[in-house]
This record gives structure tokens, sequence and C-alpha cells, in this order.
């Protein structure tokens, strides 16, 4: 199929390869849905949020309780991420995976909690087996609901103070690229709060076997946020949906998700590049071109939000631009 859909975007009235990157994106996702004419319906961004434990060792510039603030701000429809999605008619639902806080109900709020926080690194694994089960199995219940109501494309971001460290940890158990290459300044380190977070993670990779797989890496290093990411993309796959990626700390829920089964990478599409120190290496790493460069470094998904209008723009040139063909007009000899 692959060589009939590129003759449609080749035999577009534009010359060969001028849409560039958009041509990749049409393509891809005619692949993905097996079709020429490709639909985006229901698109709908799950903002997954957690805290913790390592977080009270001072390696992130804010305290903990920023986590459930800003959760609060989501619901309020307050945050950049509630801003873009509404002008890009984007669903928003904000994930409960472990915040430490009790949440009123709220008809944008799914309750996935699974404890308030992950635990201290510095003194045992972040999680226990049953908890990463129970984030996978929370996670493919919030997709399956998803694609029952009519949706195909789903973007991933998240929340939660402390998680620039879970997800440094977790990139550079699973590609091998040192610690210190990995680990950037977060929400706002400087300098020497930089080197106290990157000795501690250094003092947590000292405290643990060195994992052999991302099932390992979760249970030692992840979040709850991140592991039900990973659950919720590697779901998303099976049914077939398009995965929109956010930035540094989805991108490494992603690296774990490629880790356990590499062909969702058929599926991904990675919306920006951050300005995190890390993320240029996992993208990198993983052989995925962002779609924007913008140096944001916000999370919350607000990189798959800006890049949704230009995936939307890649589905309509390849369904309504004419061809050569069609309009009249002399194709090059």
């Amino acid at each position: 199929m692959i060589e009939r859909i590129q003759h449609i975007i080749d035999h577009k009235t534009k010359p060969i390869g001028s849409l560039a990157m958009l041509e990749e994106i049409a393509a891809k996702i005619c692949l993905v849905q097996q079709s020429e004419k490709p639909e985006l319906k229901n698109p709908t961004m799950l903002v997954f949020a957690a805290d913790h434990g390592i977080a009270k060792c001072g390696v992130s510039a804010y305290p903990q309780e920023v986590t459930s603030q800003m959760v609060l701000n989501f619901l309020n429809g307050g945050a950049a991420i509630n801003v873009f999605c509404k002008q890009h008619g984007i669903n928003l639902k904000v994930i409960d995976a472990g915040v430490n806080y009790e949440f009123d109900p709220n008809e944008v709020l799914v309750d996935a909690k699974i404890a308030k926080g992950t635990a201290n690194m510095l003194e045992k694994p972040a999680m226990t087996e049953a908890h990463l089960i129970n984030c996978f199995e929370k996670a493919e219940i919030i997709v399956k609901e998803l694609h029952k109501e009519g949706c195909n494309v789903v973007g991933f971001g998240e929340m939660g103070i402390g998680n620039t460290s879970s997800a440094s940890l977790l990139m550079s158990s699973i590609s091998g690229i040192p610690l210190e290459q990995c680990a950037g300044k977060g929400a706002g380190l400087n300098d020497k709060q930089l080197s106290f977070k990157i000795n501690t993670l250094l003092e947590v990779q000292k405290k643990h076997d060195q994992p052999t797989n991302a099932i390992e890496a979760l249970q030692y290093f992840g979040g709850f946020e991140i592991a039900q990411m990973c659950g919720a993309m590697l779901a998303a796959y099976d049914k077939n949906m398009l995965l929109l990626i956010d930035g540094f700390i989805a991108g490494c829920a992603y690296l774990c998700a490629f880790n356990i089964n590499p062909a969702i990478k058929n599926n991904a599409l990675s919306c920006h590049l951050s300005d995190e120190k890390g993320h240029a290496l996992l993208l990198n790493y993983l052989g995925e071109k962002p779609v924007l460069n913008l140096g944001l470094r916000l999370g919350e998904g607000t990189g798959c939000a800006l890049a949704y209008p230009i995936i939307e723009s890649a589905v309509r040139f390849m369904n309504e631009m004419a061809s050569f063909e069609n309009a009249g007009v002399t194709n090059k000899k």
C-alpha cells in the first residue's frame, strides 16, 4: 500500500517532496489506518498526573504540592493545555494516577489513583510489581473507553513534580546513555541544584540492580503517571490509534512502550523537541523526527496540542488537494 499512497502524494499539484514533513505525516497516518482517505476522529489529550517520593529529596525547583495545585488548575480550565486544547478542538482528560491529594469529582477528571505518590527511590523501588500491573490495567480501561467513544487519535501529556528525575533514570537505564547526559534542569533548577540532582540520581542508580528491560526499570524508577502513560500507549497501539507523544517525560514513557513492543513506532508521532537536556538524545536514540522545535519545556501535553493543527493539515492536503490530472495542471516531464 505504501507505493499507492506515495503515488497519490507525489501527484498532488505541487513539486514532489515540497510539503516535506507533512507528506511523511500523511503517509504515516494513511498506513496506520490502511486508507487513502485518512481521518482524525474525536482527538483527545490524556494528561496523567502523579507525585514522586524522590521529590522530597530536593531534586525539583518546586515543592511537591504543586502537582495537586496544577491538577486543580487543569480542572478549572486555567492551564496552557486547557487553552490549546480548546483552541484546536481537542478533548481533554486529566488522569489522577497517583497524586497526594483527594480531588472532588469533575467531568474532566479520571480517578485512576494507584497510591498517593511513589516510594522514595533512594530508599526502595518506586513501585511494586502489583502497582505496575495496576497502572497498566487502569490505563487500558481508559483507552478502551476512548476507543469506544470513536477516538482514533490520542495525545499523551503529564504533570508530576520530580518526574524529570524519574524519566532521566528510565532513559539512562533503557538506552544505556549516561545519566549525566539524560538529566536536565527540569522546571527551572540552577547549575548548583542540577549538580545536586544528578548526584542524587547517581546514588539511586547505585542502590538498585541494573534493570534489563522497561518492566523492571519502571518498577525501580518509574512514576505512576509515566507507567500509566506507557500502558495507555500500548493499549492505544492495540486499538490502532494514532499516538501523539509530547516532550521529555512522555517521550520516556514512549521509550518504555517501545522497549516492550517496538511496533508501536508505526503509530507514533513525536510532536516536538523539548528544551529539556536529554530529549534530543532520546529522539535520536528512538530515530524520531519531531514535528515542532519551539524550545518548549512545559509538559502537560502542550507540544501535542500545538502540533495537532499541523498534523490535521497533513490529513487535509491528502484528502482535499487536487491531483495534476484532476486540476488540469501539467505535471513536470
